[in-house]
């Protein structure tokens, strides 16, 4: 595998690079899906092989993979860890791993077995976890703000919680995450736009790099997330738009690319 990548490479909240696409490969029960908000009743299969999927994703010119175990996610005692593992043995391009990561154990073996990132969210709500991983795994561990309506859900968002958007991004930034990853569940798989006032909320909280997921539909909403880059946004996760194919990939590359 590659080594982690221009997105590895931006260091605080000023950069002006343009944000970096970033492919979601989500699977559950060993297919490639996609939810509406999370929940599993409201399921697209596209693919049976997760592998082929990302296989092809990279053909197409993806810089980076986001892969999500939901099973692990969401408790329901299957795991994809094997497909996960499949992908990362052939992959070219630096991969973010999430999905059900709730242990140190974890995170360091998905790091042993060649993933850039690790995704962590439902654990980090943890003091002492925080502390503990954020000192071991240090630019390799990812914080993921998953909400609903400002507040933090948390075991593949089916429980809500007390904690607003913004106070655990601050949480885990004064905790020394270097990186933070936010969904708004209300919008992802929807194809209803991103949620841009919570975008703009999370990267004037952060003072960190952000990736933002969660609502793409149209080019237009690529190139209204890449104007944020100046303010902290270095990446965009997409999955249903590109599944459905309201947008390209190579598409949305040249609009967070700009004009020539």
């Amino acid at each position: 595998m590659t080594g982690a990548g221009r997105l590895e490479e931006a260091p605080h909240k000023s950069t002006t690079s343009s944000p970096v696409i970033i492919v979601a490969v989500d699977i559950l029960g060993g297919e490639v899906v996609r939810l509406v908000q999370g929940r599993s009743s409201e399921k697209t299969t596209y693919a049976d092989d997760p592998v082929e999927t990302a296989r092809s994703w990279e053909r197409q010119g993806a810089e980076w993979l986001h892969l999500v175990d939901l099973d692990g996610a969401t408790g329901t005692g299957r795991s994809n860890a094997e497909a996960v593992s499949s992908i990362l043995a052939e992959a070219r391009v630096p991969v973010q791993v999430g999905g059900g990561i709730r242990s140190m154990e974890a995170i360091a073996e998905w790091i042993e077995r060649g993933v850039a990132r690790v995704c962590v969210g439902t654990k980090l709500l943890d003091p002492e976890f925080l502390e503990a991983a954020v000192a071991e795994f240090g630019g390799r561990l990812v914080a993921s703000v998953d909400a609903r309506a400002g507040k933090v859900h948390r075991d593949g968002w089916l429980e809500g919680t007390d904690s607003s958007t913004l106070d655990a991004v601050k949480r885990f930034v004064d905790a020394g995450v270097s990186r933070i990853m936010f969904t708004d569940i209300e919008r992802d798989g929807t194809l209803s736009g991103p949620n841009l006032e919570a975008i703009e909320g999370v990267l004037d909280a952060a003072g960190v790099p952000v990736i933002a997921a969660g609502g793409v539909t149209s080019v237009d909403d690529v190139r209204r997330l890449a104007a944020l880059a100046s303010r902290g946004l270095e990446g965009i996760v997409i999955g249903k738009a590109l599944y459905a194919g309201t947008v390209t990939l190579q598409a949305a590359q040249a609009a967070v690319a700009g004009p020539d």
